[in-house]
Parts: structure tokens; sequence; C-alpha cells
């Protein structure tokens, strides 16, 4: 296998690339995508804490490997904002980038700024903090039973598909007042995972389109029929969103609550299921799962890399000059285990100053990671009580890690178990 840190150095980039003067990885085609964190220990000891890297199409950036800059440039949308418009790359990236559903501009909370932002961040708050979380901790109960109850005759099952993925994105949807169990609904949820994930066999782009129109009815129905649920509240809010906004937002929502929350899930199954210091008391043991769910968020944080901000101006980060219109690609996995905040090579995982739901005005929205950890830690705590003597079918190093630089996710977590007679 290639070396990274060789393959930082042979790797030059393209005229007009922002490190011209040094050599940018791709970040596309990677060797070692299942195991980055060699990838972020070469570009942190060839470039340090800012290192020149090329997107797809040898699109040049700057990946932000550092905490400390993480946290300046997140905590900082004076220097570097969120509305991808800024882009000096924009002449040089073709309609069909593979990248361009997460910096192509849309009117939605994501790429908003200033006060739109927080007249927009501001409805979707007030509308998740009226979520009761005991309440959700129940619907989320009642949706992992029946999950669970699916396949426990079985003896075996592929958690990932059937378990993970399916249900942060129920719970979610009924979160935003689609009826339970309602063929809609269901069909939601699948093109949902198809527009996320994009199977081989489906249209992303065709599911995304379903998934609009089915928001805008419901938005629609709520409208004229309000519940109580979050697109209700975000309807009925004072700040007066309109349809479209609403729209735009509750997509926005969906999006970031499921497969991150997914991810999170399946990787604290894997590391209950085969690390020793877990595997005597997971069954039952709400500090043990507890932990675990931490410690994933720092170092296998579901969200890896996220594309990014764009420099408002010609500025400085990490001894780097950055220019107007730069994009950044915020590094938080590279940042949860920056060796600058941990010395000893040991990440304190009981401490929870990570930056996986990351940082300042644009960071996960309150109380968003409240309500994820309600969803990862009964669905893991409910899958232990029904199947406490669950093990994985394979051999852990069979695992694999799909592959990709921003997602942190296993492609499969096959288990078997008693047969649970029902």
């Amino acid at each position: 296998m290639t070396d990274p840190a060789q393959a930082v150095e042979e790797q030059a980039p393209p005229r007009g690339c922002p490190a011209h003067a040094g050599g940018a990885i791709r970040l596309s085609g990677l060797e070692y995508q299942q195991t980055p964190s060699q990838l972020y220990r070469a570009l942190r000891t060839e470039h340090g804490a800012v290192a020149p890297i090329l997107l797809d199409g040898d699109i040049p950036a700057w990946l932000v490997l550092g905490y400390a800059e993480v946290s300046y440039v997140t905590g900082h949308d004076e220097l570097f904002a969120r509305d991808s418009r800024r882009w000096n790359q924009w002449p040089n990236i073709p309609a069909d980038w593979p990248l361009m559903p997460f910096v192509g501009y849309q009117p939605s909370l994501l790429f908003t700024e200033g006060p739109e932002h927080q007249r927009r961040a501001g409805v979707v708050t007030e509308a998740l903090e009226a979520v009761d979380q005991f309440e959700l901790a129940h619907t989320c109960r009642e949706i992992a039973e029946g999950l669970i109850d699916a396949f426990a005759g079985s003896g075996q099952a592929e958690l990932m598909e059937l378990y993970a993925h399916a249900l942060p994105m129920r719970a979610v949807v009924q979160l935003c007042g689609m009826p339970v169990g309602a063929t809609d609904t269901e069909d939601l949820v699948r093109d949902l995972r198809i527009s996320l994930d994009a199977p081989e066999d489906d249209d992303p782009v065709a599911a995304y389109l379903r998934v609009q129109a089915r928001i805008e009815q419901l938005v629609k129905e709520k409208r004229s029929t309000p519940g109580t649920d979050v697109t209700s509240r975000m309807l009925a809010h004072p700040a007066g969103l309109t349809d479209d906004e609403v729209v735009q937002d509750l997509i926005t929502l969906i999006a970031a609550a499921q497969q991150p929350t997914a991810n999170w899930i399946c990787n604290s199954l894997r590391l209950l299921l085969t690390d020793d210091r877990f595997a005597l008391n997971v069954s039952g043991g709400r500090l043990s799962v507890g932990q675990a769910l931490n410690e994933v968020l720092w170092l296998d944080t579901p969200t890896q890399n996220f594309i990014g901000r764009w420099a408002v101006r010609d500025t400085q980060l990490a001894g780097r000059h950055i220019k107007a219109g730069d994009c950044l690609v915020l590094g938080f996995a590279a940042a949860n285990t920056d060796p600058q905040i941990w010395p000893e090579g040991h990440v304190g995982a009981e401490n929870s100053a990570h930056l996986s739901f990351s940082n300042g005005e644009h960071r996960c929205l309150y109380p968003g990671p409240l309500l994820a950890d309600v969803i990862a830690r009964t669905a893991v705590e409910t899958l232990l009580e029904r199947l406490p003597d669950v093990v994985l079918a394979v051999d852990p190093h069979e695992l694999t890690w799909r592959p990709s630089i921003w997602m942190r996710g296993l492609t499969a977590l096959p288990v078997s178990f008693t047969p649970v007679v029902q």
C-alpha cells in the first residue's frame, strides 16, 4: 500500500491551486480510506494544521486539521462564511461535479448567514426545544422493538441496513408529523435513504425530488391542519417563514439527523461488540453505553470532514495565506485526535469537548445533539437488552468502512444471537 506521507509529496497540484508552492493530496480515490487517520497524520506532518488538498476533479481547497484551527474557523463567520457562492473555483466546477449536492447553494438555513441565518435557525431551534425527550425515547424504543421483532427469530441480522439506518429515519419523520406506518411515510423513508446514500441501482436525484414533493405536501397539510409536531411549530412561528423556506429547512433537518445518527449508532455497536473494555458489561450497562457513544464521537465521528467554509477576504490561518473565496474543508476527525490537545496519544473519551457537532453559529442546532443522543442511546440500549448475547458474525478485521473521506460508517454490521421466540 502506498505510504501516505510519500503520496503527499508526490502529487503535485495544478496551476491555480492555493497551495502551489507545496504538494497537495487528492481526497478522491484514496487507497487508505479504511484508515483515514494515516492520511491526517501524514498531512499534519507534512503541512501542519492546515493542508492543501485536491477535491474531485483536482479542485483545490484547504483541509483544516488542527483542533484550535477548526474552532477558530467555525467561530469567525466574518472571515470564513457559509455562502458557497463566494467560491473562487466556480468557473472550474462542472454541472455534474460529484460534490455539487454538498456545495451547490440552496436557500436553506445551511447556507444562510447573519440575521437571516439567525431567523431561520431560531425557528428550527424553538421547534426542536418543544420536543419532549422522554416521549422521544419512548417513540424510539417502540420503533426499535418493531425493527428487532422483524429479525429476532432468525438468530442473525445485518444491523446497518435493518436497524441503524432505519431507526433514526423513522424517528425523525415522526417528529416532523408524518403518520406512523403509512405507505407514503415508508416511501419517504426509502427515498431519503436513496437520496442520502446513493445506492448503485437507484437514482438519488429522482429520489430527492420525491422527498421534496412529499415534504411540500406535508407542509401544505400542516398549514391547513396543524398538529403538535416540528413542522406545525415551524409554520406557526412568529418569524413567519414561507412554505418554501420551511420545506428547505425540514429537508436539511431530516438529512442532518439521519445519516450521522445512523453511523453513530452502528459505530457505537461495533465498539461495544469488539472492545474488551465494554464486552464484560454491555448488557444493560448504561454507563458503558454512554462512554461508547462519546468515545465514538472522538475517534470514529460519523462526519469526518465537512465542506465547508469560504474565505470572505484574504487572511492568514496557521501560517497559510488564505485567499478570498478559497474553500476550507473542516477536518472534524483530524481535529478530534489532534496531538496538540492529546499529547500523550490517548484521547480522553469521557471528555465531551469534541467538534463532532461543529462549533460556532453554524454548529448543529441546539437541542439537536441532545435529541440525537436520545435516539442513538435508545437504539443501542434496546438492542442490547433484547438480544443480550449478540455477537459479531464475522471476525472484527473483516468489517469494512464505507469508502468515503466525508462520512465514517460501516458497510455492514452482521451479528448473530440466540433466536427469540415471538
